[in-house]
């Protein structure tokens, strides 16, 4: 495995947390009141957007497609958040006591990714963003399905397996735009 892998996912999650804090000054915990399936329809309009962006080549909106990224892993770690302590009326819990779950789910997230990426041998890095992009939306697509039967599976994975996956999936492609591209080695 890169050695510098650990590092450039916890640089980039901790990005993503920051702005996971100033969203709870902003707007406190608002979200605690959307369903897993209302969660879901928000990271898949995010991923939606970049898979046009990409195919159209530009954006009309002046925000490119690292916020959308970023959007979606924070998006994720709410649905996270959701299925294990389920839906509120209101905004029912503490910025920090948010923050504490956003780092239970996020750092889950970060030992799956290194658990795959160890037996994967660090495949993504060979990966286009498109690709990433796509597999997210894939994803995204079969959380759909398990919510409309119930949460129910017969053989695959549950939401929170594909709610992480999407967590990871993002991480890699926001290594790849911003650390990668800093360091001349994005492609």
């Amino acid at each position: 495995m890169n050695k510098d892998t650990p590092e450039q996912f916890n640089q980039i999650i901790g990005y993503c947390l920051k702005i996971f804090e100033n969203k709870q000054k902003d707007y406190s915990t608002a979200w605690r009141i959307l369903r897993t399936s209302s969660l879901t329809d928000q990271i898949y309009i995010k991923a939606n957007r970049i898979r046009s962006i990409q195919i159209k080549g530009f954006s009309k909106v002046d925000e490119g497609i690292v916020p959308e990224f970023v959007g979606i892993i924070n998006y994720s770690v709410m649905a996270l958040i959701q299925l294990e302590k389920g839906v509120a009326e209101e905004a029912d819990m503490a910025a920090g006591d948010a923050v504490n779950l956003y780092k239970k789910h996020i750092f889950a997230a970060r030992d799956l990714m290194m658990d795959k990426n160890h037996d994967y041998g660090e495949a993504w890095r060979n990966m286009r963003i498109s690709s990433l992009t796509d597999i997210i939306l894939m994803k995204l697509l079969r959380i759909k399905q398990i919510e409309d039967n119930k949460g129910k599976t017969l053989v695959s994975e549950g939401l929170d397996a594909n709610y992480n996956d999407i967590i990871n999936y993002s991480v890699f492609a926001l290594i790849k735009l911003i650390i990668e591209k800093e360091d001349g080695q994005n492609k």
